[in-house]
Order: structure tokens, then sequence, then C-alpha cells
């Protein structure tokens, strides 16, 4: 199974009703607000207000469109897109989009799976971040803009230090602003745990417009930001992060066996040995049905990174796992950034040079479906099985297994919004497909869904959790009506366990007419009703 961005990182699947048709004063009364707010020449926005006529509109809109299911000419498109150049750019499209009413939709790297950063039924502006793009290293920390790519972080840090890194994800396309606000994660979770761990400060426009950073926005909301999801609360400029120390060597592997070569009992012991064995070690297990030798098979592929060298994690593993069989032969020692191009499916990682992580892979995207869940408890060998041969009944499912344990795990639940920190592994559910048309997305969509239930009595339960970053509505979505705090509790138990509390508190308190609000948003808290007219006096 190919590492695709698509599939391991970082989009509505029900028939929406298109927009209302942007019309020109929709446009001029937006283009005038924002002039206003902005004290700028409406002839030097050409490229920053996008209506629907301009020749920009098309490309500035797909050019991050992550999922290929929202992006037909039946996909809801907003009347404006903002292509956001300077932090008043942002603060005008936020202060005009509430004038004008409208509903703001933003969008960093666009790998919402669920595309919620770019699609809605209700008449909407799309404010795109991918310009703000300023990295600034300094010793070790660094500002990032919240349309960085992840890719161009790693970079950026290669650059200046060959003795550092960041803890985030292996997709380099992903943009920082979400990954980072949904609790992202990468392959060095068990050294160093989250992304919003090394968090130090941000910056943020709040609903009124205002530019904030740590200080002005208050602890509160700081914590909400740092893995609750930015959009609930503001618009993300950036984040201020504080970079890990990363060895010379570092030690790559694939291992892969089929159902046949004893796939099962390496899985089953994959979950003792994954979650609790030496920090530095992650090791990945991907599930994909194969057909070999014209037999339908499942295949296990361990993918591992461990800081330090081959040696090393030879003699650990061959003595704690040695269902894995791992071998000199499989492990190949690279650099920090070296590792870094070879999860993103770069093999020959020495001979690649590391400027292809600048890259952004513009208007690309495949048809896709993702969901998520955490698992407390080992899976039997016998549940293994089950599943393994569900994967070969549905067809085209992939499974990812992320383990925990290790620095992740000995932060507090309640740190930040994130609460999963305890759990054993993550799993990812991925259904890929290249079929065009309803008809194809509606069965894949069912597959996903079949698959799911089939998951249902190996995991967490009571809600049955979920990570942010792989978003899915078919756990939940939110219409904001009278309603709105229940419909918005259904999936934000799953999402935030108990930490869905404290979020409902501070969105109430800093954006209490919930103007950004999407179909996943944190719901501010419901009305109270008010006391009825007291009797009069007899």
């Amino acid at each position: 199974m190919k590492l695709l961005c698509l599939t391991f990182v970082f989009l509505v699947s029900t028939t929406l009703a298109t927009a209302t048709p942007p019309d020109a004063t929709i446009y001029q009364n937006f283009l005038q607000c924002f002039t206003t707010q902005t004290r700028a020449p409406p002839n030097t926005l050409s490229d920053v207000v996008l209506p629907q006529t301009a020749a920009a509109f098309t490309p500035a809109l797909r050019n991050y469109i992550r999922n290929a299911r929202f992006n037909t000419t039946a996909s809801p498109k907003p009347a404006i897109v903002i292509v956001a150049r300077s932090e008043a750019h942002v603060q005008a499209a936020v202060v005009c989009t509430k004038t004008l009413k409208f509903q703001l939709k933003t969008r960093s790297g666009g790998h919402d799976y669920e595309g919620v950063s770019y699609v809605s039924n209700l008449p909407f502006f799309l404010l795109d971040m991918s310009s703000f793009r300023e990295i600034t290293v300094q010793g070790e920390t660094a500002w990032i803009g919240a349309g960085v790519t992840l890719g161009e972080v790693y970079y950026r840090i290669w650059e200046k230090t060959k003795t550092h890194g960041f803890p985030a994800g292996v997709c380099p396309t992903v943009g920082a602003g979400g990954h980072i606000s949904g609790g992202g994660y990468g392959n060095m979770i068990r050294k160093y745990g989250l992304s919003v761990d090394y968090v130090t400060d941000a910056k943020i426009v709040d609903v009124n417009g205002r530019v904030l950073d740590r200080k002005g926005m208050g602890e509160d909301l700081f914590w909400a930001i740092n893995g609750g999801g930015g959009a609930s609360f503001g618009v993300i400029l950036g984040f201020k992060i504080t970079l890990v120390p990363v060895p010379e060597t570092v030690t790559v592997f694939r291992v892969q066996k089929n159902l046949d070569e004893n796939a099962v009992d390496m899985v089953h012991k994959w979950q003792f040995v994954a979650p609790k064995t030496d920090p530095g070690l992650f090791m990945r297990v991907l599930l994909q049905p194969v057909t070999r030798n014209k037999i339908q098979t499942v295949r296990a592929s361990v993918l591992a990174l461990f800081l330090g060298k081959s040696s090393e994690v030879l003699s650990l593993l061959n003595k704690d796992f040695p269902e894995l069989g791992l071998k000199q032969e499989n492990c190949t020692e690279l650099t920090w950034i070296q590792s870094v191009l070879w999860w993103d499916n770069h093999e020959n990682a020495t001979l690649v040079k590391p400027e292809v992580l600048l890259e952004r892979n513009l208007d690309t995207a495949s048809y896709g479906k993702r969901k998520s869940d955490f698992v407390e408890k080992e899976i039997t060998k016998e549940g293994l099985d089950y599943l393994m041969k569900k994967m070969i009944e549905v067809g085209k499912i992939g499974l990812v297994f992320n383990p925990y344990g290790g620095k992740v795990s000995e932060v507090a639940t309640t740190k930040t919004p994130f609460p999963h920190r305890k759990k054993l592994y993550k799993v990812q559910h991925s259904m890929n497909w290249k079929d065009p048309g309803k008809e194809a997305e509606t069965s894949f969509l069912e597959k996903a869904k079949s698959f799911y239930s089939y998951m249902a009595p190996f995991v967490t339960k009571n809600p049955r959790h979920t990570y942010l970053n792989y978003r899915d509505l078919d756990i939940g979505v939110n219409s904001h009506g009278p309603n709105g705090y229940r419909e918005g509790e259904v999936y934000g138990r799953k999402y935030f366990g108990e930490n869905f509390d404290r979020l409902v508190k501070v969105k109430s308190t800093v954006d209490p007419e919930n103007f950004f609000r999407d179909e996943q948003s944190i719901p501010t808290l419901p009305s109270k009703p008010s006391n009825p007219p007291s009797k009069p006096a007899l």
C-alpha cells in the first residue's frame, strides 16, 4: 500500500443544495466593505477578492481541493473566494462576511476529508489562507504561517539546522493551520507527543476582526485552538513552535507479510510491542486486501521510524518482536530529513533532493472516504482474523494502525483538547476509488459504513471515539438551529470526550453569536429559557 497523503494524513457526502448564485450586488457590496476595512483601492484587490466571474476564481478554488468528491460541477461553490495575503485581508474578510450575513469557510491546505473547509449548503464565502507561507526559524523556535505546508516546515528547519525537526504529519502537502489546530501528529508521536505540545504562541483573528496573540486571546482560547480545531473560534494566522532534537542517524524499515505468512500473528504481537517499546520507535501497521497468485489475501505491512541506528533497533526487536522477522537488509539508515522523504514514498531517499518537499501538487485529488477509531484493549487473534476476512469481503478498504504510548500518553488528557492520549492505538479506515459519478461514490461510501460496523466490537464505546483531523460527517452534523447544542454534543463527545464541555464554554465566550460555524463546529451553550411571568398577587 502506498503512503498516499490522502490515505494517511491532512471532506459533505449527502446531496447539498447549491449555494445561492452570487450577483454583482453581493460582490460590489463585499468589495466596498473590504476596501473600506483595508483602505486599499479596489483595483489593487483583483487577485484577492475573486467573484465567480473572475478568471482566477476556479484555479483558486480547485488548487486546494484534496478530495475529488467535492471537485465536481455539482459541488456547491462559494460566492466569492478571498485569497488573503495579509492580516488586514483576513480581518476585513471576517468583518465584511458578518456584515453581509454570509457563512465564512476557512481553508489552509484543503486536506479536510469531508470538504468542510471549502463546501457548504448555505451561501458562503471562502477564505483561502494558502498565501500565509512565512516561516521564520530562530534557534530552537519557529513562527509558521497557517498556509504553510508541513513539507515547507520540515525543509526550512533543515535549511537552518541538521539537528532539529518537528513532530507533525508525514504528508508534506498538508496545511499547518488545520493540522496543528486539530491535534496533528506524526511518526515522532511516541518520542515527543503531538504537534500542539510544542506550540508556545499563536495569532488569530477573532469574530470582531481583532488580531490576537496568546496574551491577547487568553489561556482558554489558546487552549481551545491547540487541538479543538481553529475554525470554530476564529481564523488562525500562525503558530510559534518549539523544535525538537533529532539524531544524526535514524533508521527506517518496511516488513510485509500476507495471511499465509502469519500476518495475523505478527499484527497480534504488534499490539503488545508497538505502544510499549522504546519511545524512539514508531511502527505503523498497514492492512490492505491484495490478490496473490489469483488468491485474495490481506497484506500486513509494518513501516517504522527509529530515532537511532539500525543495530539498535535490530537488537531490540529481535528480542521483543521475533514475529516481525526484522533483518538488516530491511533497514535503511538516513538523516532525519531523508526519512521525511522516505515516508513520502521516495524509496531511494538518499537520491532525492529535499526541495521536493516544497512542491504543493496543486489541483490534484482522488476520490476517498475516511473514518477512524481508537483501541483500548488488544484485539484477539480471532478478532483480527475476522477483520481481515471482512476486508477481503468488502474490498478496497485499507486500515492503518498508529501506536500510542511513550510521550503522548504521559500528558494529561485535559492538557489540550485532544482526549485520546491514553489509548493503545488509533485506527484509520481508508477507502479510495478512481471511478467518477454518484453511483460509484454511493457504493464505496456504503462499503466504508459496512466495515465501520464490523469494527465496532473491537474499539471504544460510549462514545465511540473519533479523531478530529480524520473528519467524518457520518458521526453527526449540526444544523445550528434550536437543537444546535445537542446536535453538536453527538459528534463533539466523540472527538473531544470530556474536553467538549470546556470547548463549548470557550466558544460561547469568544463567539456567542456562532459566526464561525460549520457542519461539525463547536456549538454555543443552549439558551436558557426565559422565566415565565410571575402571577399577579391576589
